[in-house]
């Protein structure tokens, strides 16, 4: 029987990227400019290449999924302040690789006041960015940067005057800052890349078994992905059986799942270029042992009064620090650590079995942009729309001082979660964390 497919959520609108656009460029000078290229096609083997995926600034102020369009943001221009150069029409190359908006497309369905193929960049920039002293450049981008600075000194015929490269400014943390509050047609596109990726866990809970690969899993888990719509996985799927659990970024998924371990899923599907992050552990025989249910407790009550202190005002970094209180202190009633939770914690010790930070924020990007302190160092107080993930993990080594039944194993568990005006909501609750209830469900398959 084939899986159901889900209702897909409204896209986002040309007029919500050109209000983006407008937000963005009313924190400009009147003399700036925004120089801003989209992706390109980027060569896998030979005359073939990665499938395209798009720029996410570029993304967030176009909705363009074209490769080699470049984007001009003129703040005051009486003939329209948002300009595009695109592909160039061309039905030899459409006739191989699909259809190209052209000019005209891209003003009719993209909402952009003027268009130019980009056989015509080199005639117009001249023209489009005369008197605009204060270039705008993504700087964490060099590509970029170079090619918006190849573009500036072509623009301008290498007259005199062409300021210096102080004349240039980081646009990225101006769009940054906009990306990190989601707005609700955005929140949408994540709802659904986390409803999506929670199906595809609860798929592979149905399908596990000992004897089948860690690939077979993650055939499962993509497979759902791209049947709900998705482009595929956010991000590189980890799935790690046994020991290779305790490898935070393990992306072999070569190995045989083993009755009596535990396998650890970290997978996203990206929807409309939004991200889904979900982590999920359980045991390849569908029941815990005694020891490794000790362990994951745990990290599931970590997990859960984390989420819990989600809210407007809390901040990642006291929630990071609770969880490690809450870790610190199952691993000392464990027996994994000894002493006081106030001295494994003063002393770090608790970093041998959590090695990595609580949360980070999701969106365009799976580890999104935005800032984590203020100006002044403070930590950065959660308001309503953004959106983070809540991952606190347990990795034990597999080492002579710890009792042999808790040895390399591997637990993360992690949920989506955006922040509400009164508090939060999960957006990955689709799939099972209680133990019992990954137990039913893998015993239901």
């Amino acid at each position: 029987m084939l899986p159901e497919s889900l209702p897909r959520p409204a896209a986002i609108t040309p007029d919500a990227y050109a209000t983006r656009r407008t937000a963005l460029m009313a924190r400009l000078p009147a003399d700036a400019a925004v120089i801003m290229p989209g992706a390109s096609l980027v060569t896998r083997s030979k005359d073939s290449e990665f499938a395209f995926r798009q720029n996410s600034d570029f993304h967030y102020l176009t909705g363009i999924v074209e490769p080699d369009a470049l984007l001009l943001l003129l703040p005051g221009r009486d003939a329209g302040e948002a300009v595009v150069f695109c592909q160039d029409r061309d039905p030899l190359w459409e006739a191989w690789t699909g259809r190209r908006l052209g000019a005209a497309g891209m003003v009719a369905e993209h909402g952009v006041d003027e268009a130019f193929e980009n056989a015509e960049r080199e005639s117009q920039l001249a023209a489009l960015l005369e008197g605009r002293e204060q270039l705008y450049v993504a700087f964490d981008d060099p590509e970029a940067m170079a090619l918006a600075e190849q573009t500036y000194a072509a623009a301008t015929g290498g007259r005199r005057g062409l300021p210096p490269v102080s004349g240039f400014h980081d646009v990225s943390p101006l769009i940054h800052a906009m990306r990190q509050r989601k707005t609700p047609d955005e929140l949408a596109l994540m709802r659904h890349a986390g409803e999506i990726s929670a199906r595809a866990h609860s798929r592979i809970m149905r399908a596990c078994r000992p004897g089948l690969f860690e690939y077979q899993l993650q055939a499962e888990l993509e497979h759902e992905f791209v049947w709900q719509g998705g482009s595929g996985p956010a991000y590189s799927t980890i799935v790690g059986g046994g020991a290779n659990a305790c490898v935070l970024h393990y992306v072999e998924n070569s190995a045989p799942l083993n009755d009596g371990d535990l396998v650890l899923i970290d997978a996203g599907a990206e929807f409309d270029l939004y991200a889904g992050d979900i982590t999920r552990t359980f045991p390849v025989s569908g029941r815990f042992t005694a020891p490794q249910r000790e362990l994951y407790d745990v990290v599931l009550k970590a997990l859960e009064n984390a989420v819990a202190a989600i809210g407007p005002g809390a901040t990642l970094n006291g929630i990071h620090q609770n969880v490690v209180r809450d870790m610190t202190a199952g691993l000392i009633e464990l027996g994994l650590l000894s002493g006081s939770v106030d001295e494994r914690v003063a002393d770090s010790s608790y970093r041998r079995f959590y090695l990595h930070a609580t949360s980070h924020w999701l969106g365009l990007d799976v580890h999104d942009v935005g800032n984590y302190r203020r100006a002044d160092g403070t930590p950065l107080p959660l308001e309503p729309g953004m959106v983070l993930t809540v991952e606190p993990g347990l990795y034990i080594p597999d080492a002579e001082d710890i009792p042999e039944a808790y040895r390399a194993t591997g637990i993360r568990i992690e949920d989506d979660v955006a922040v509400t005006a009164d508090g939060h909501e999960v957006l990955t609750a689709g799939v099972p964390k209680q133990a019992a209830d990954i137990e039913a469900l893998m015993a239901n398959q």
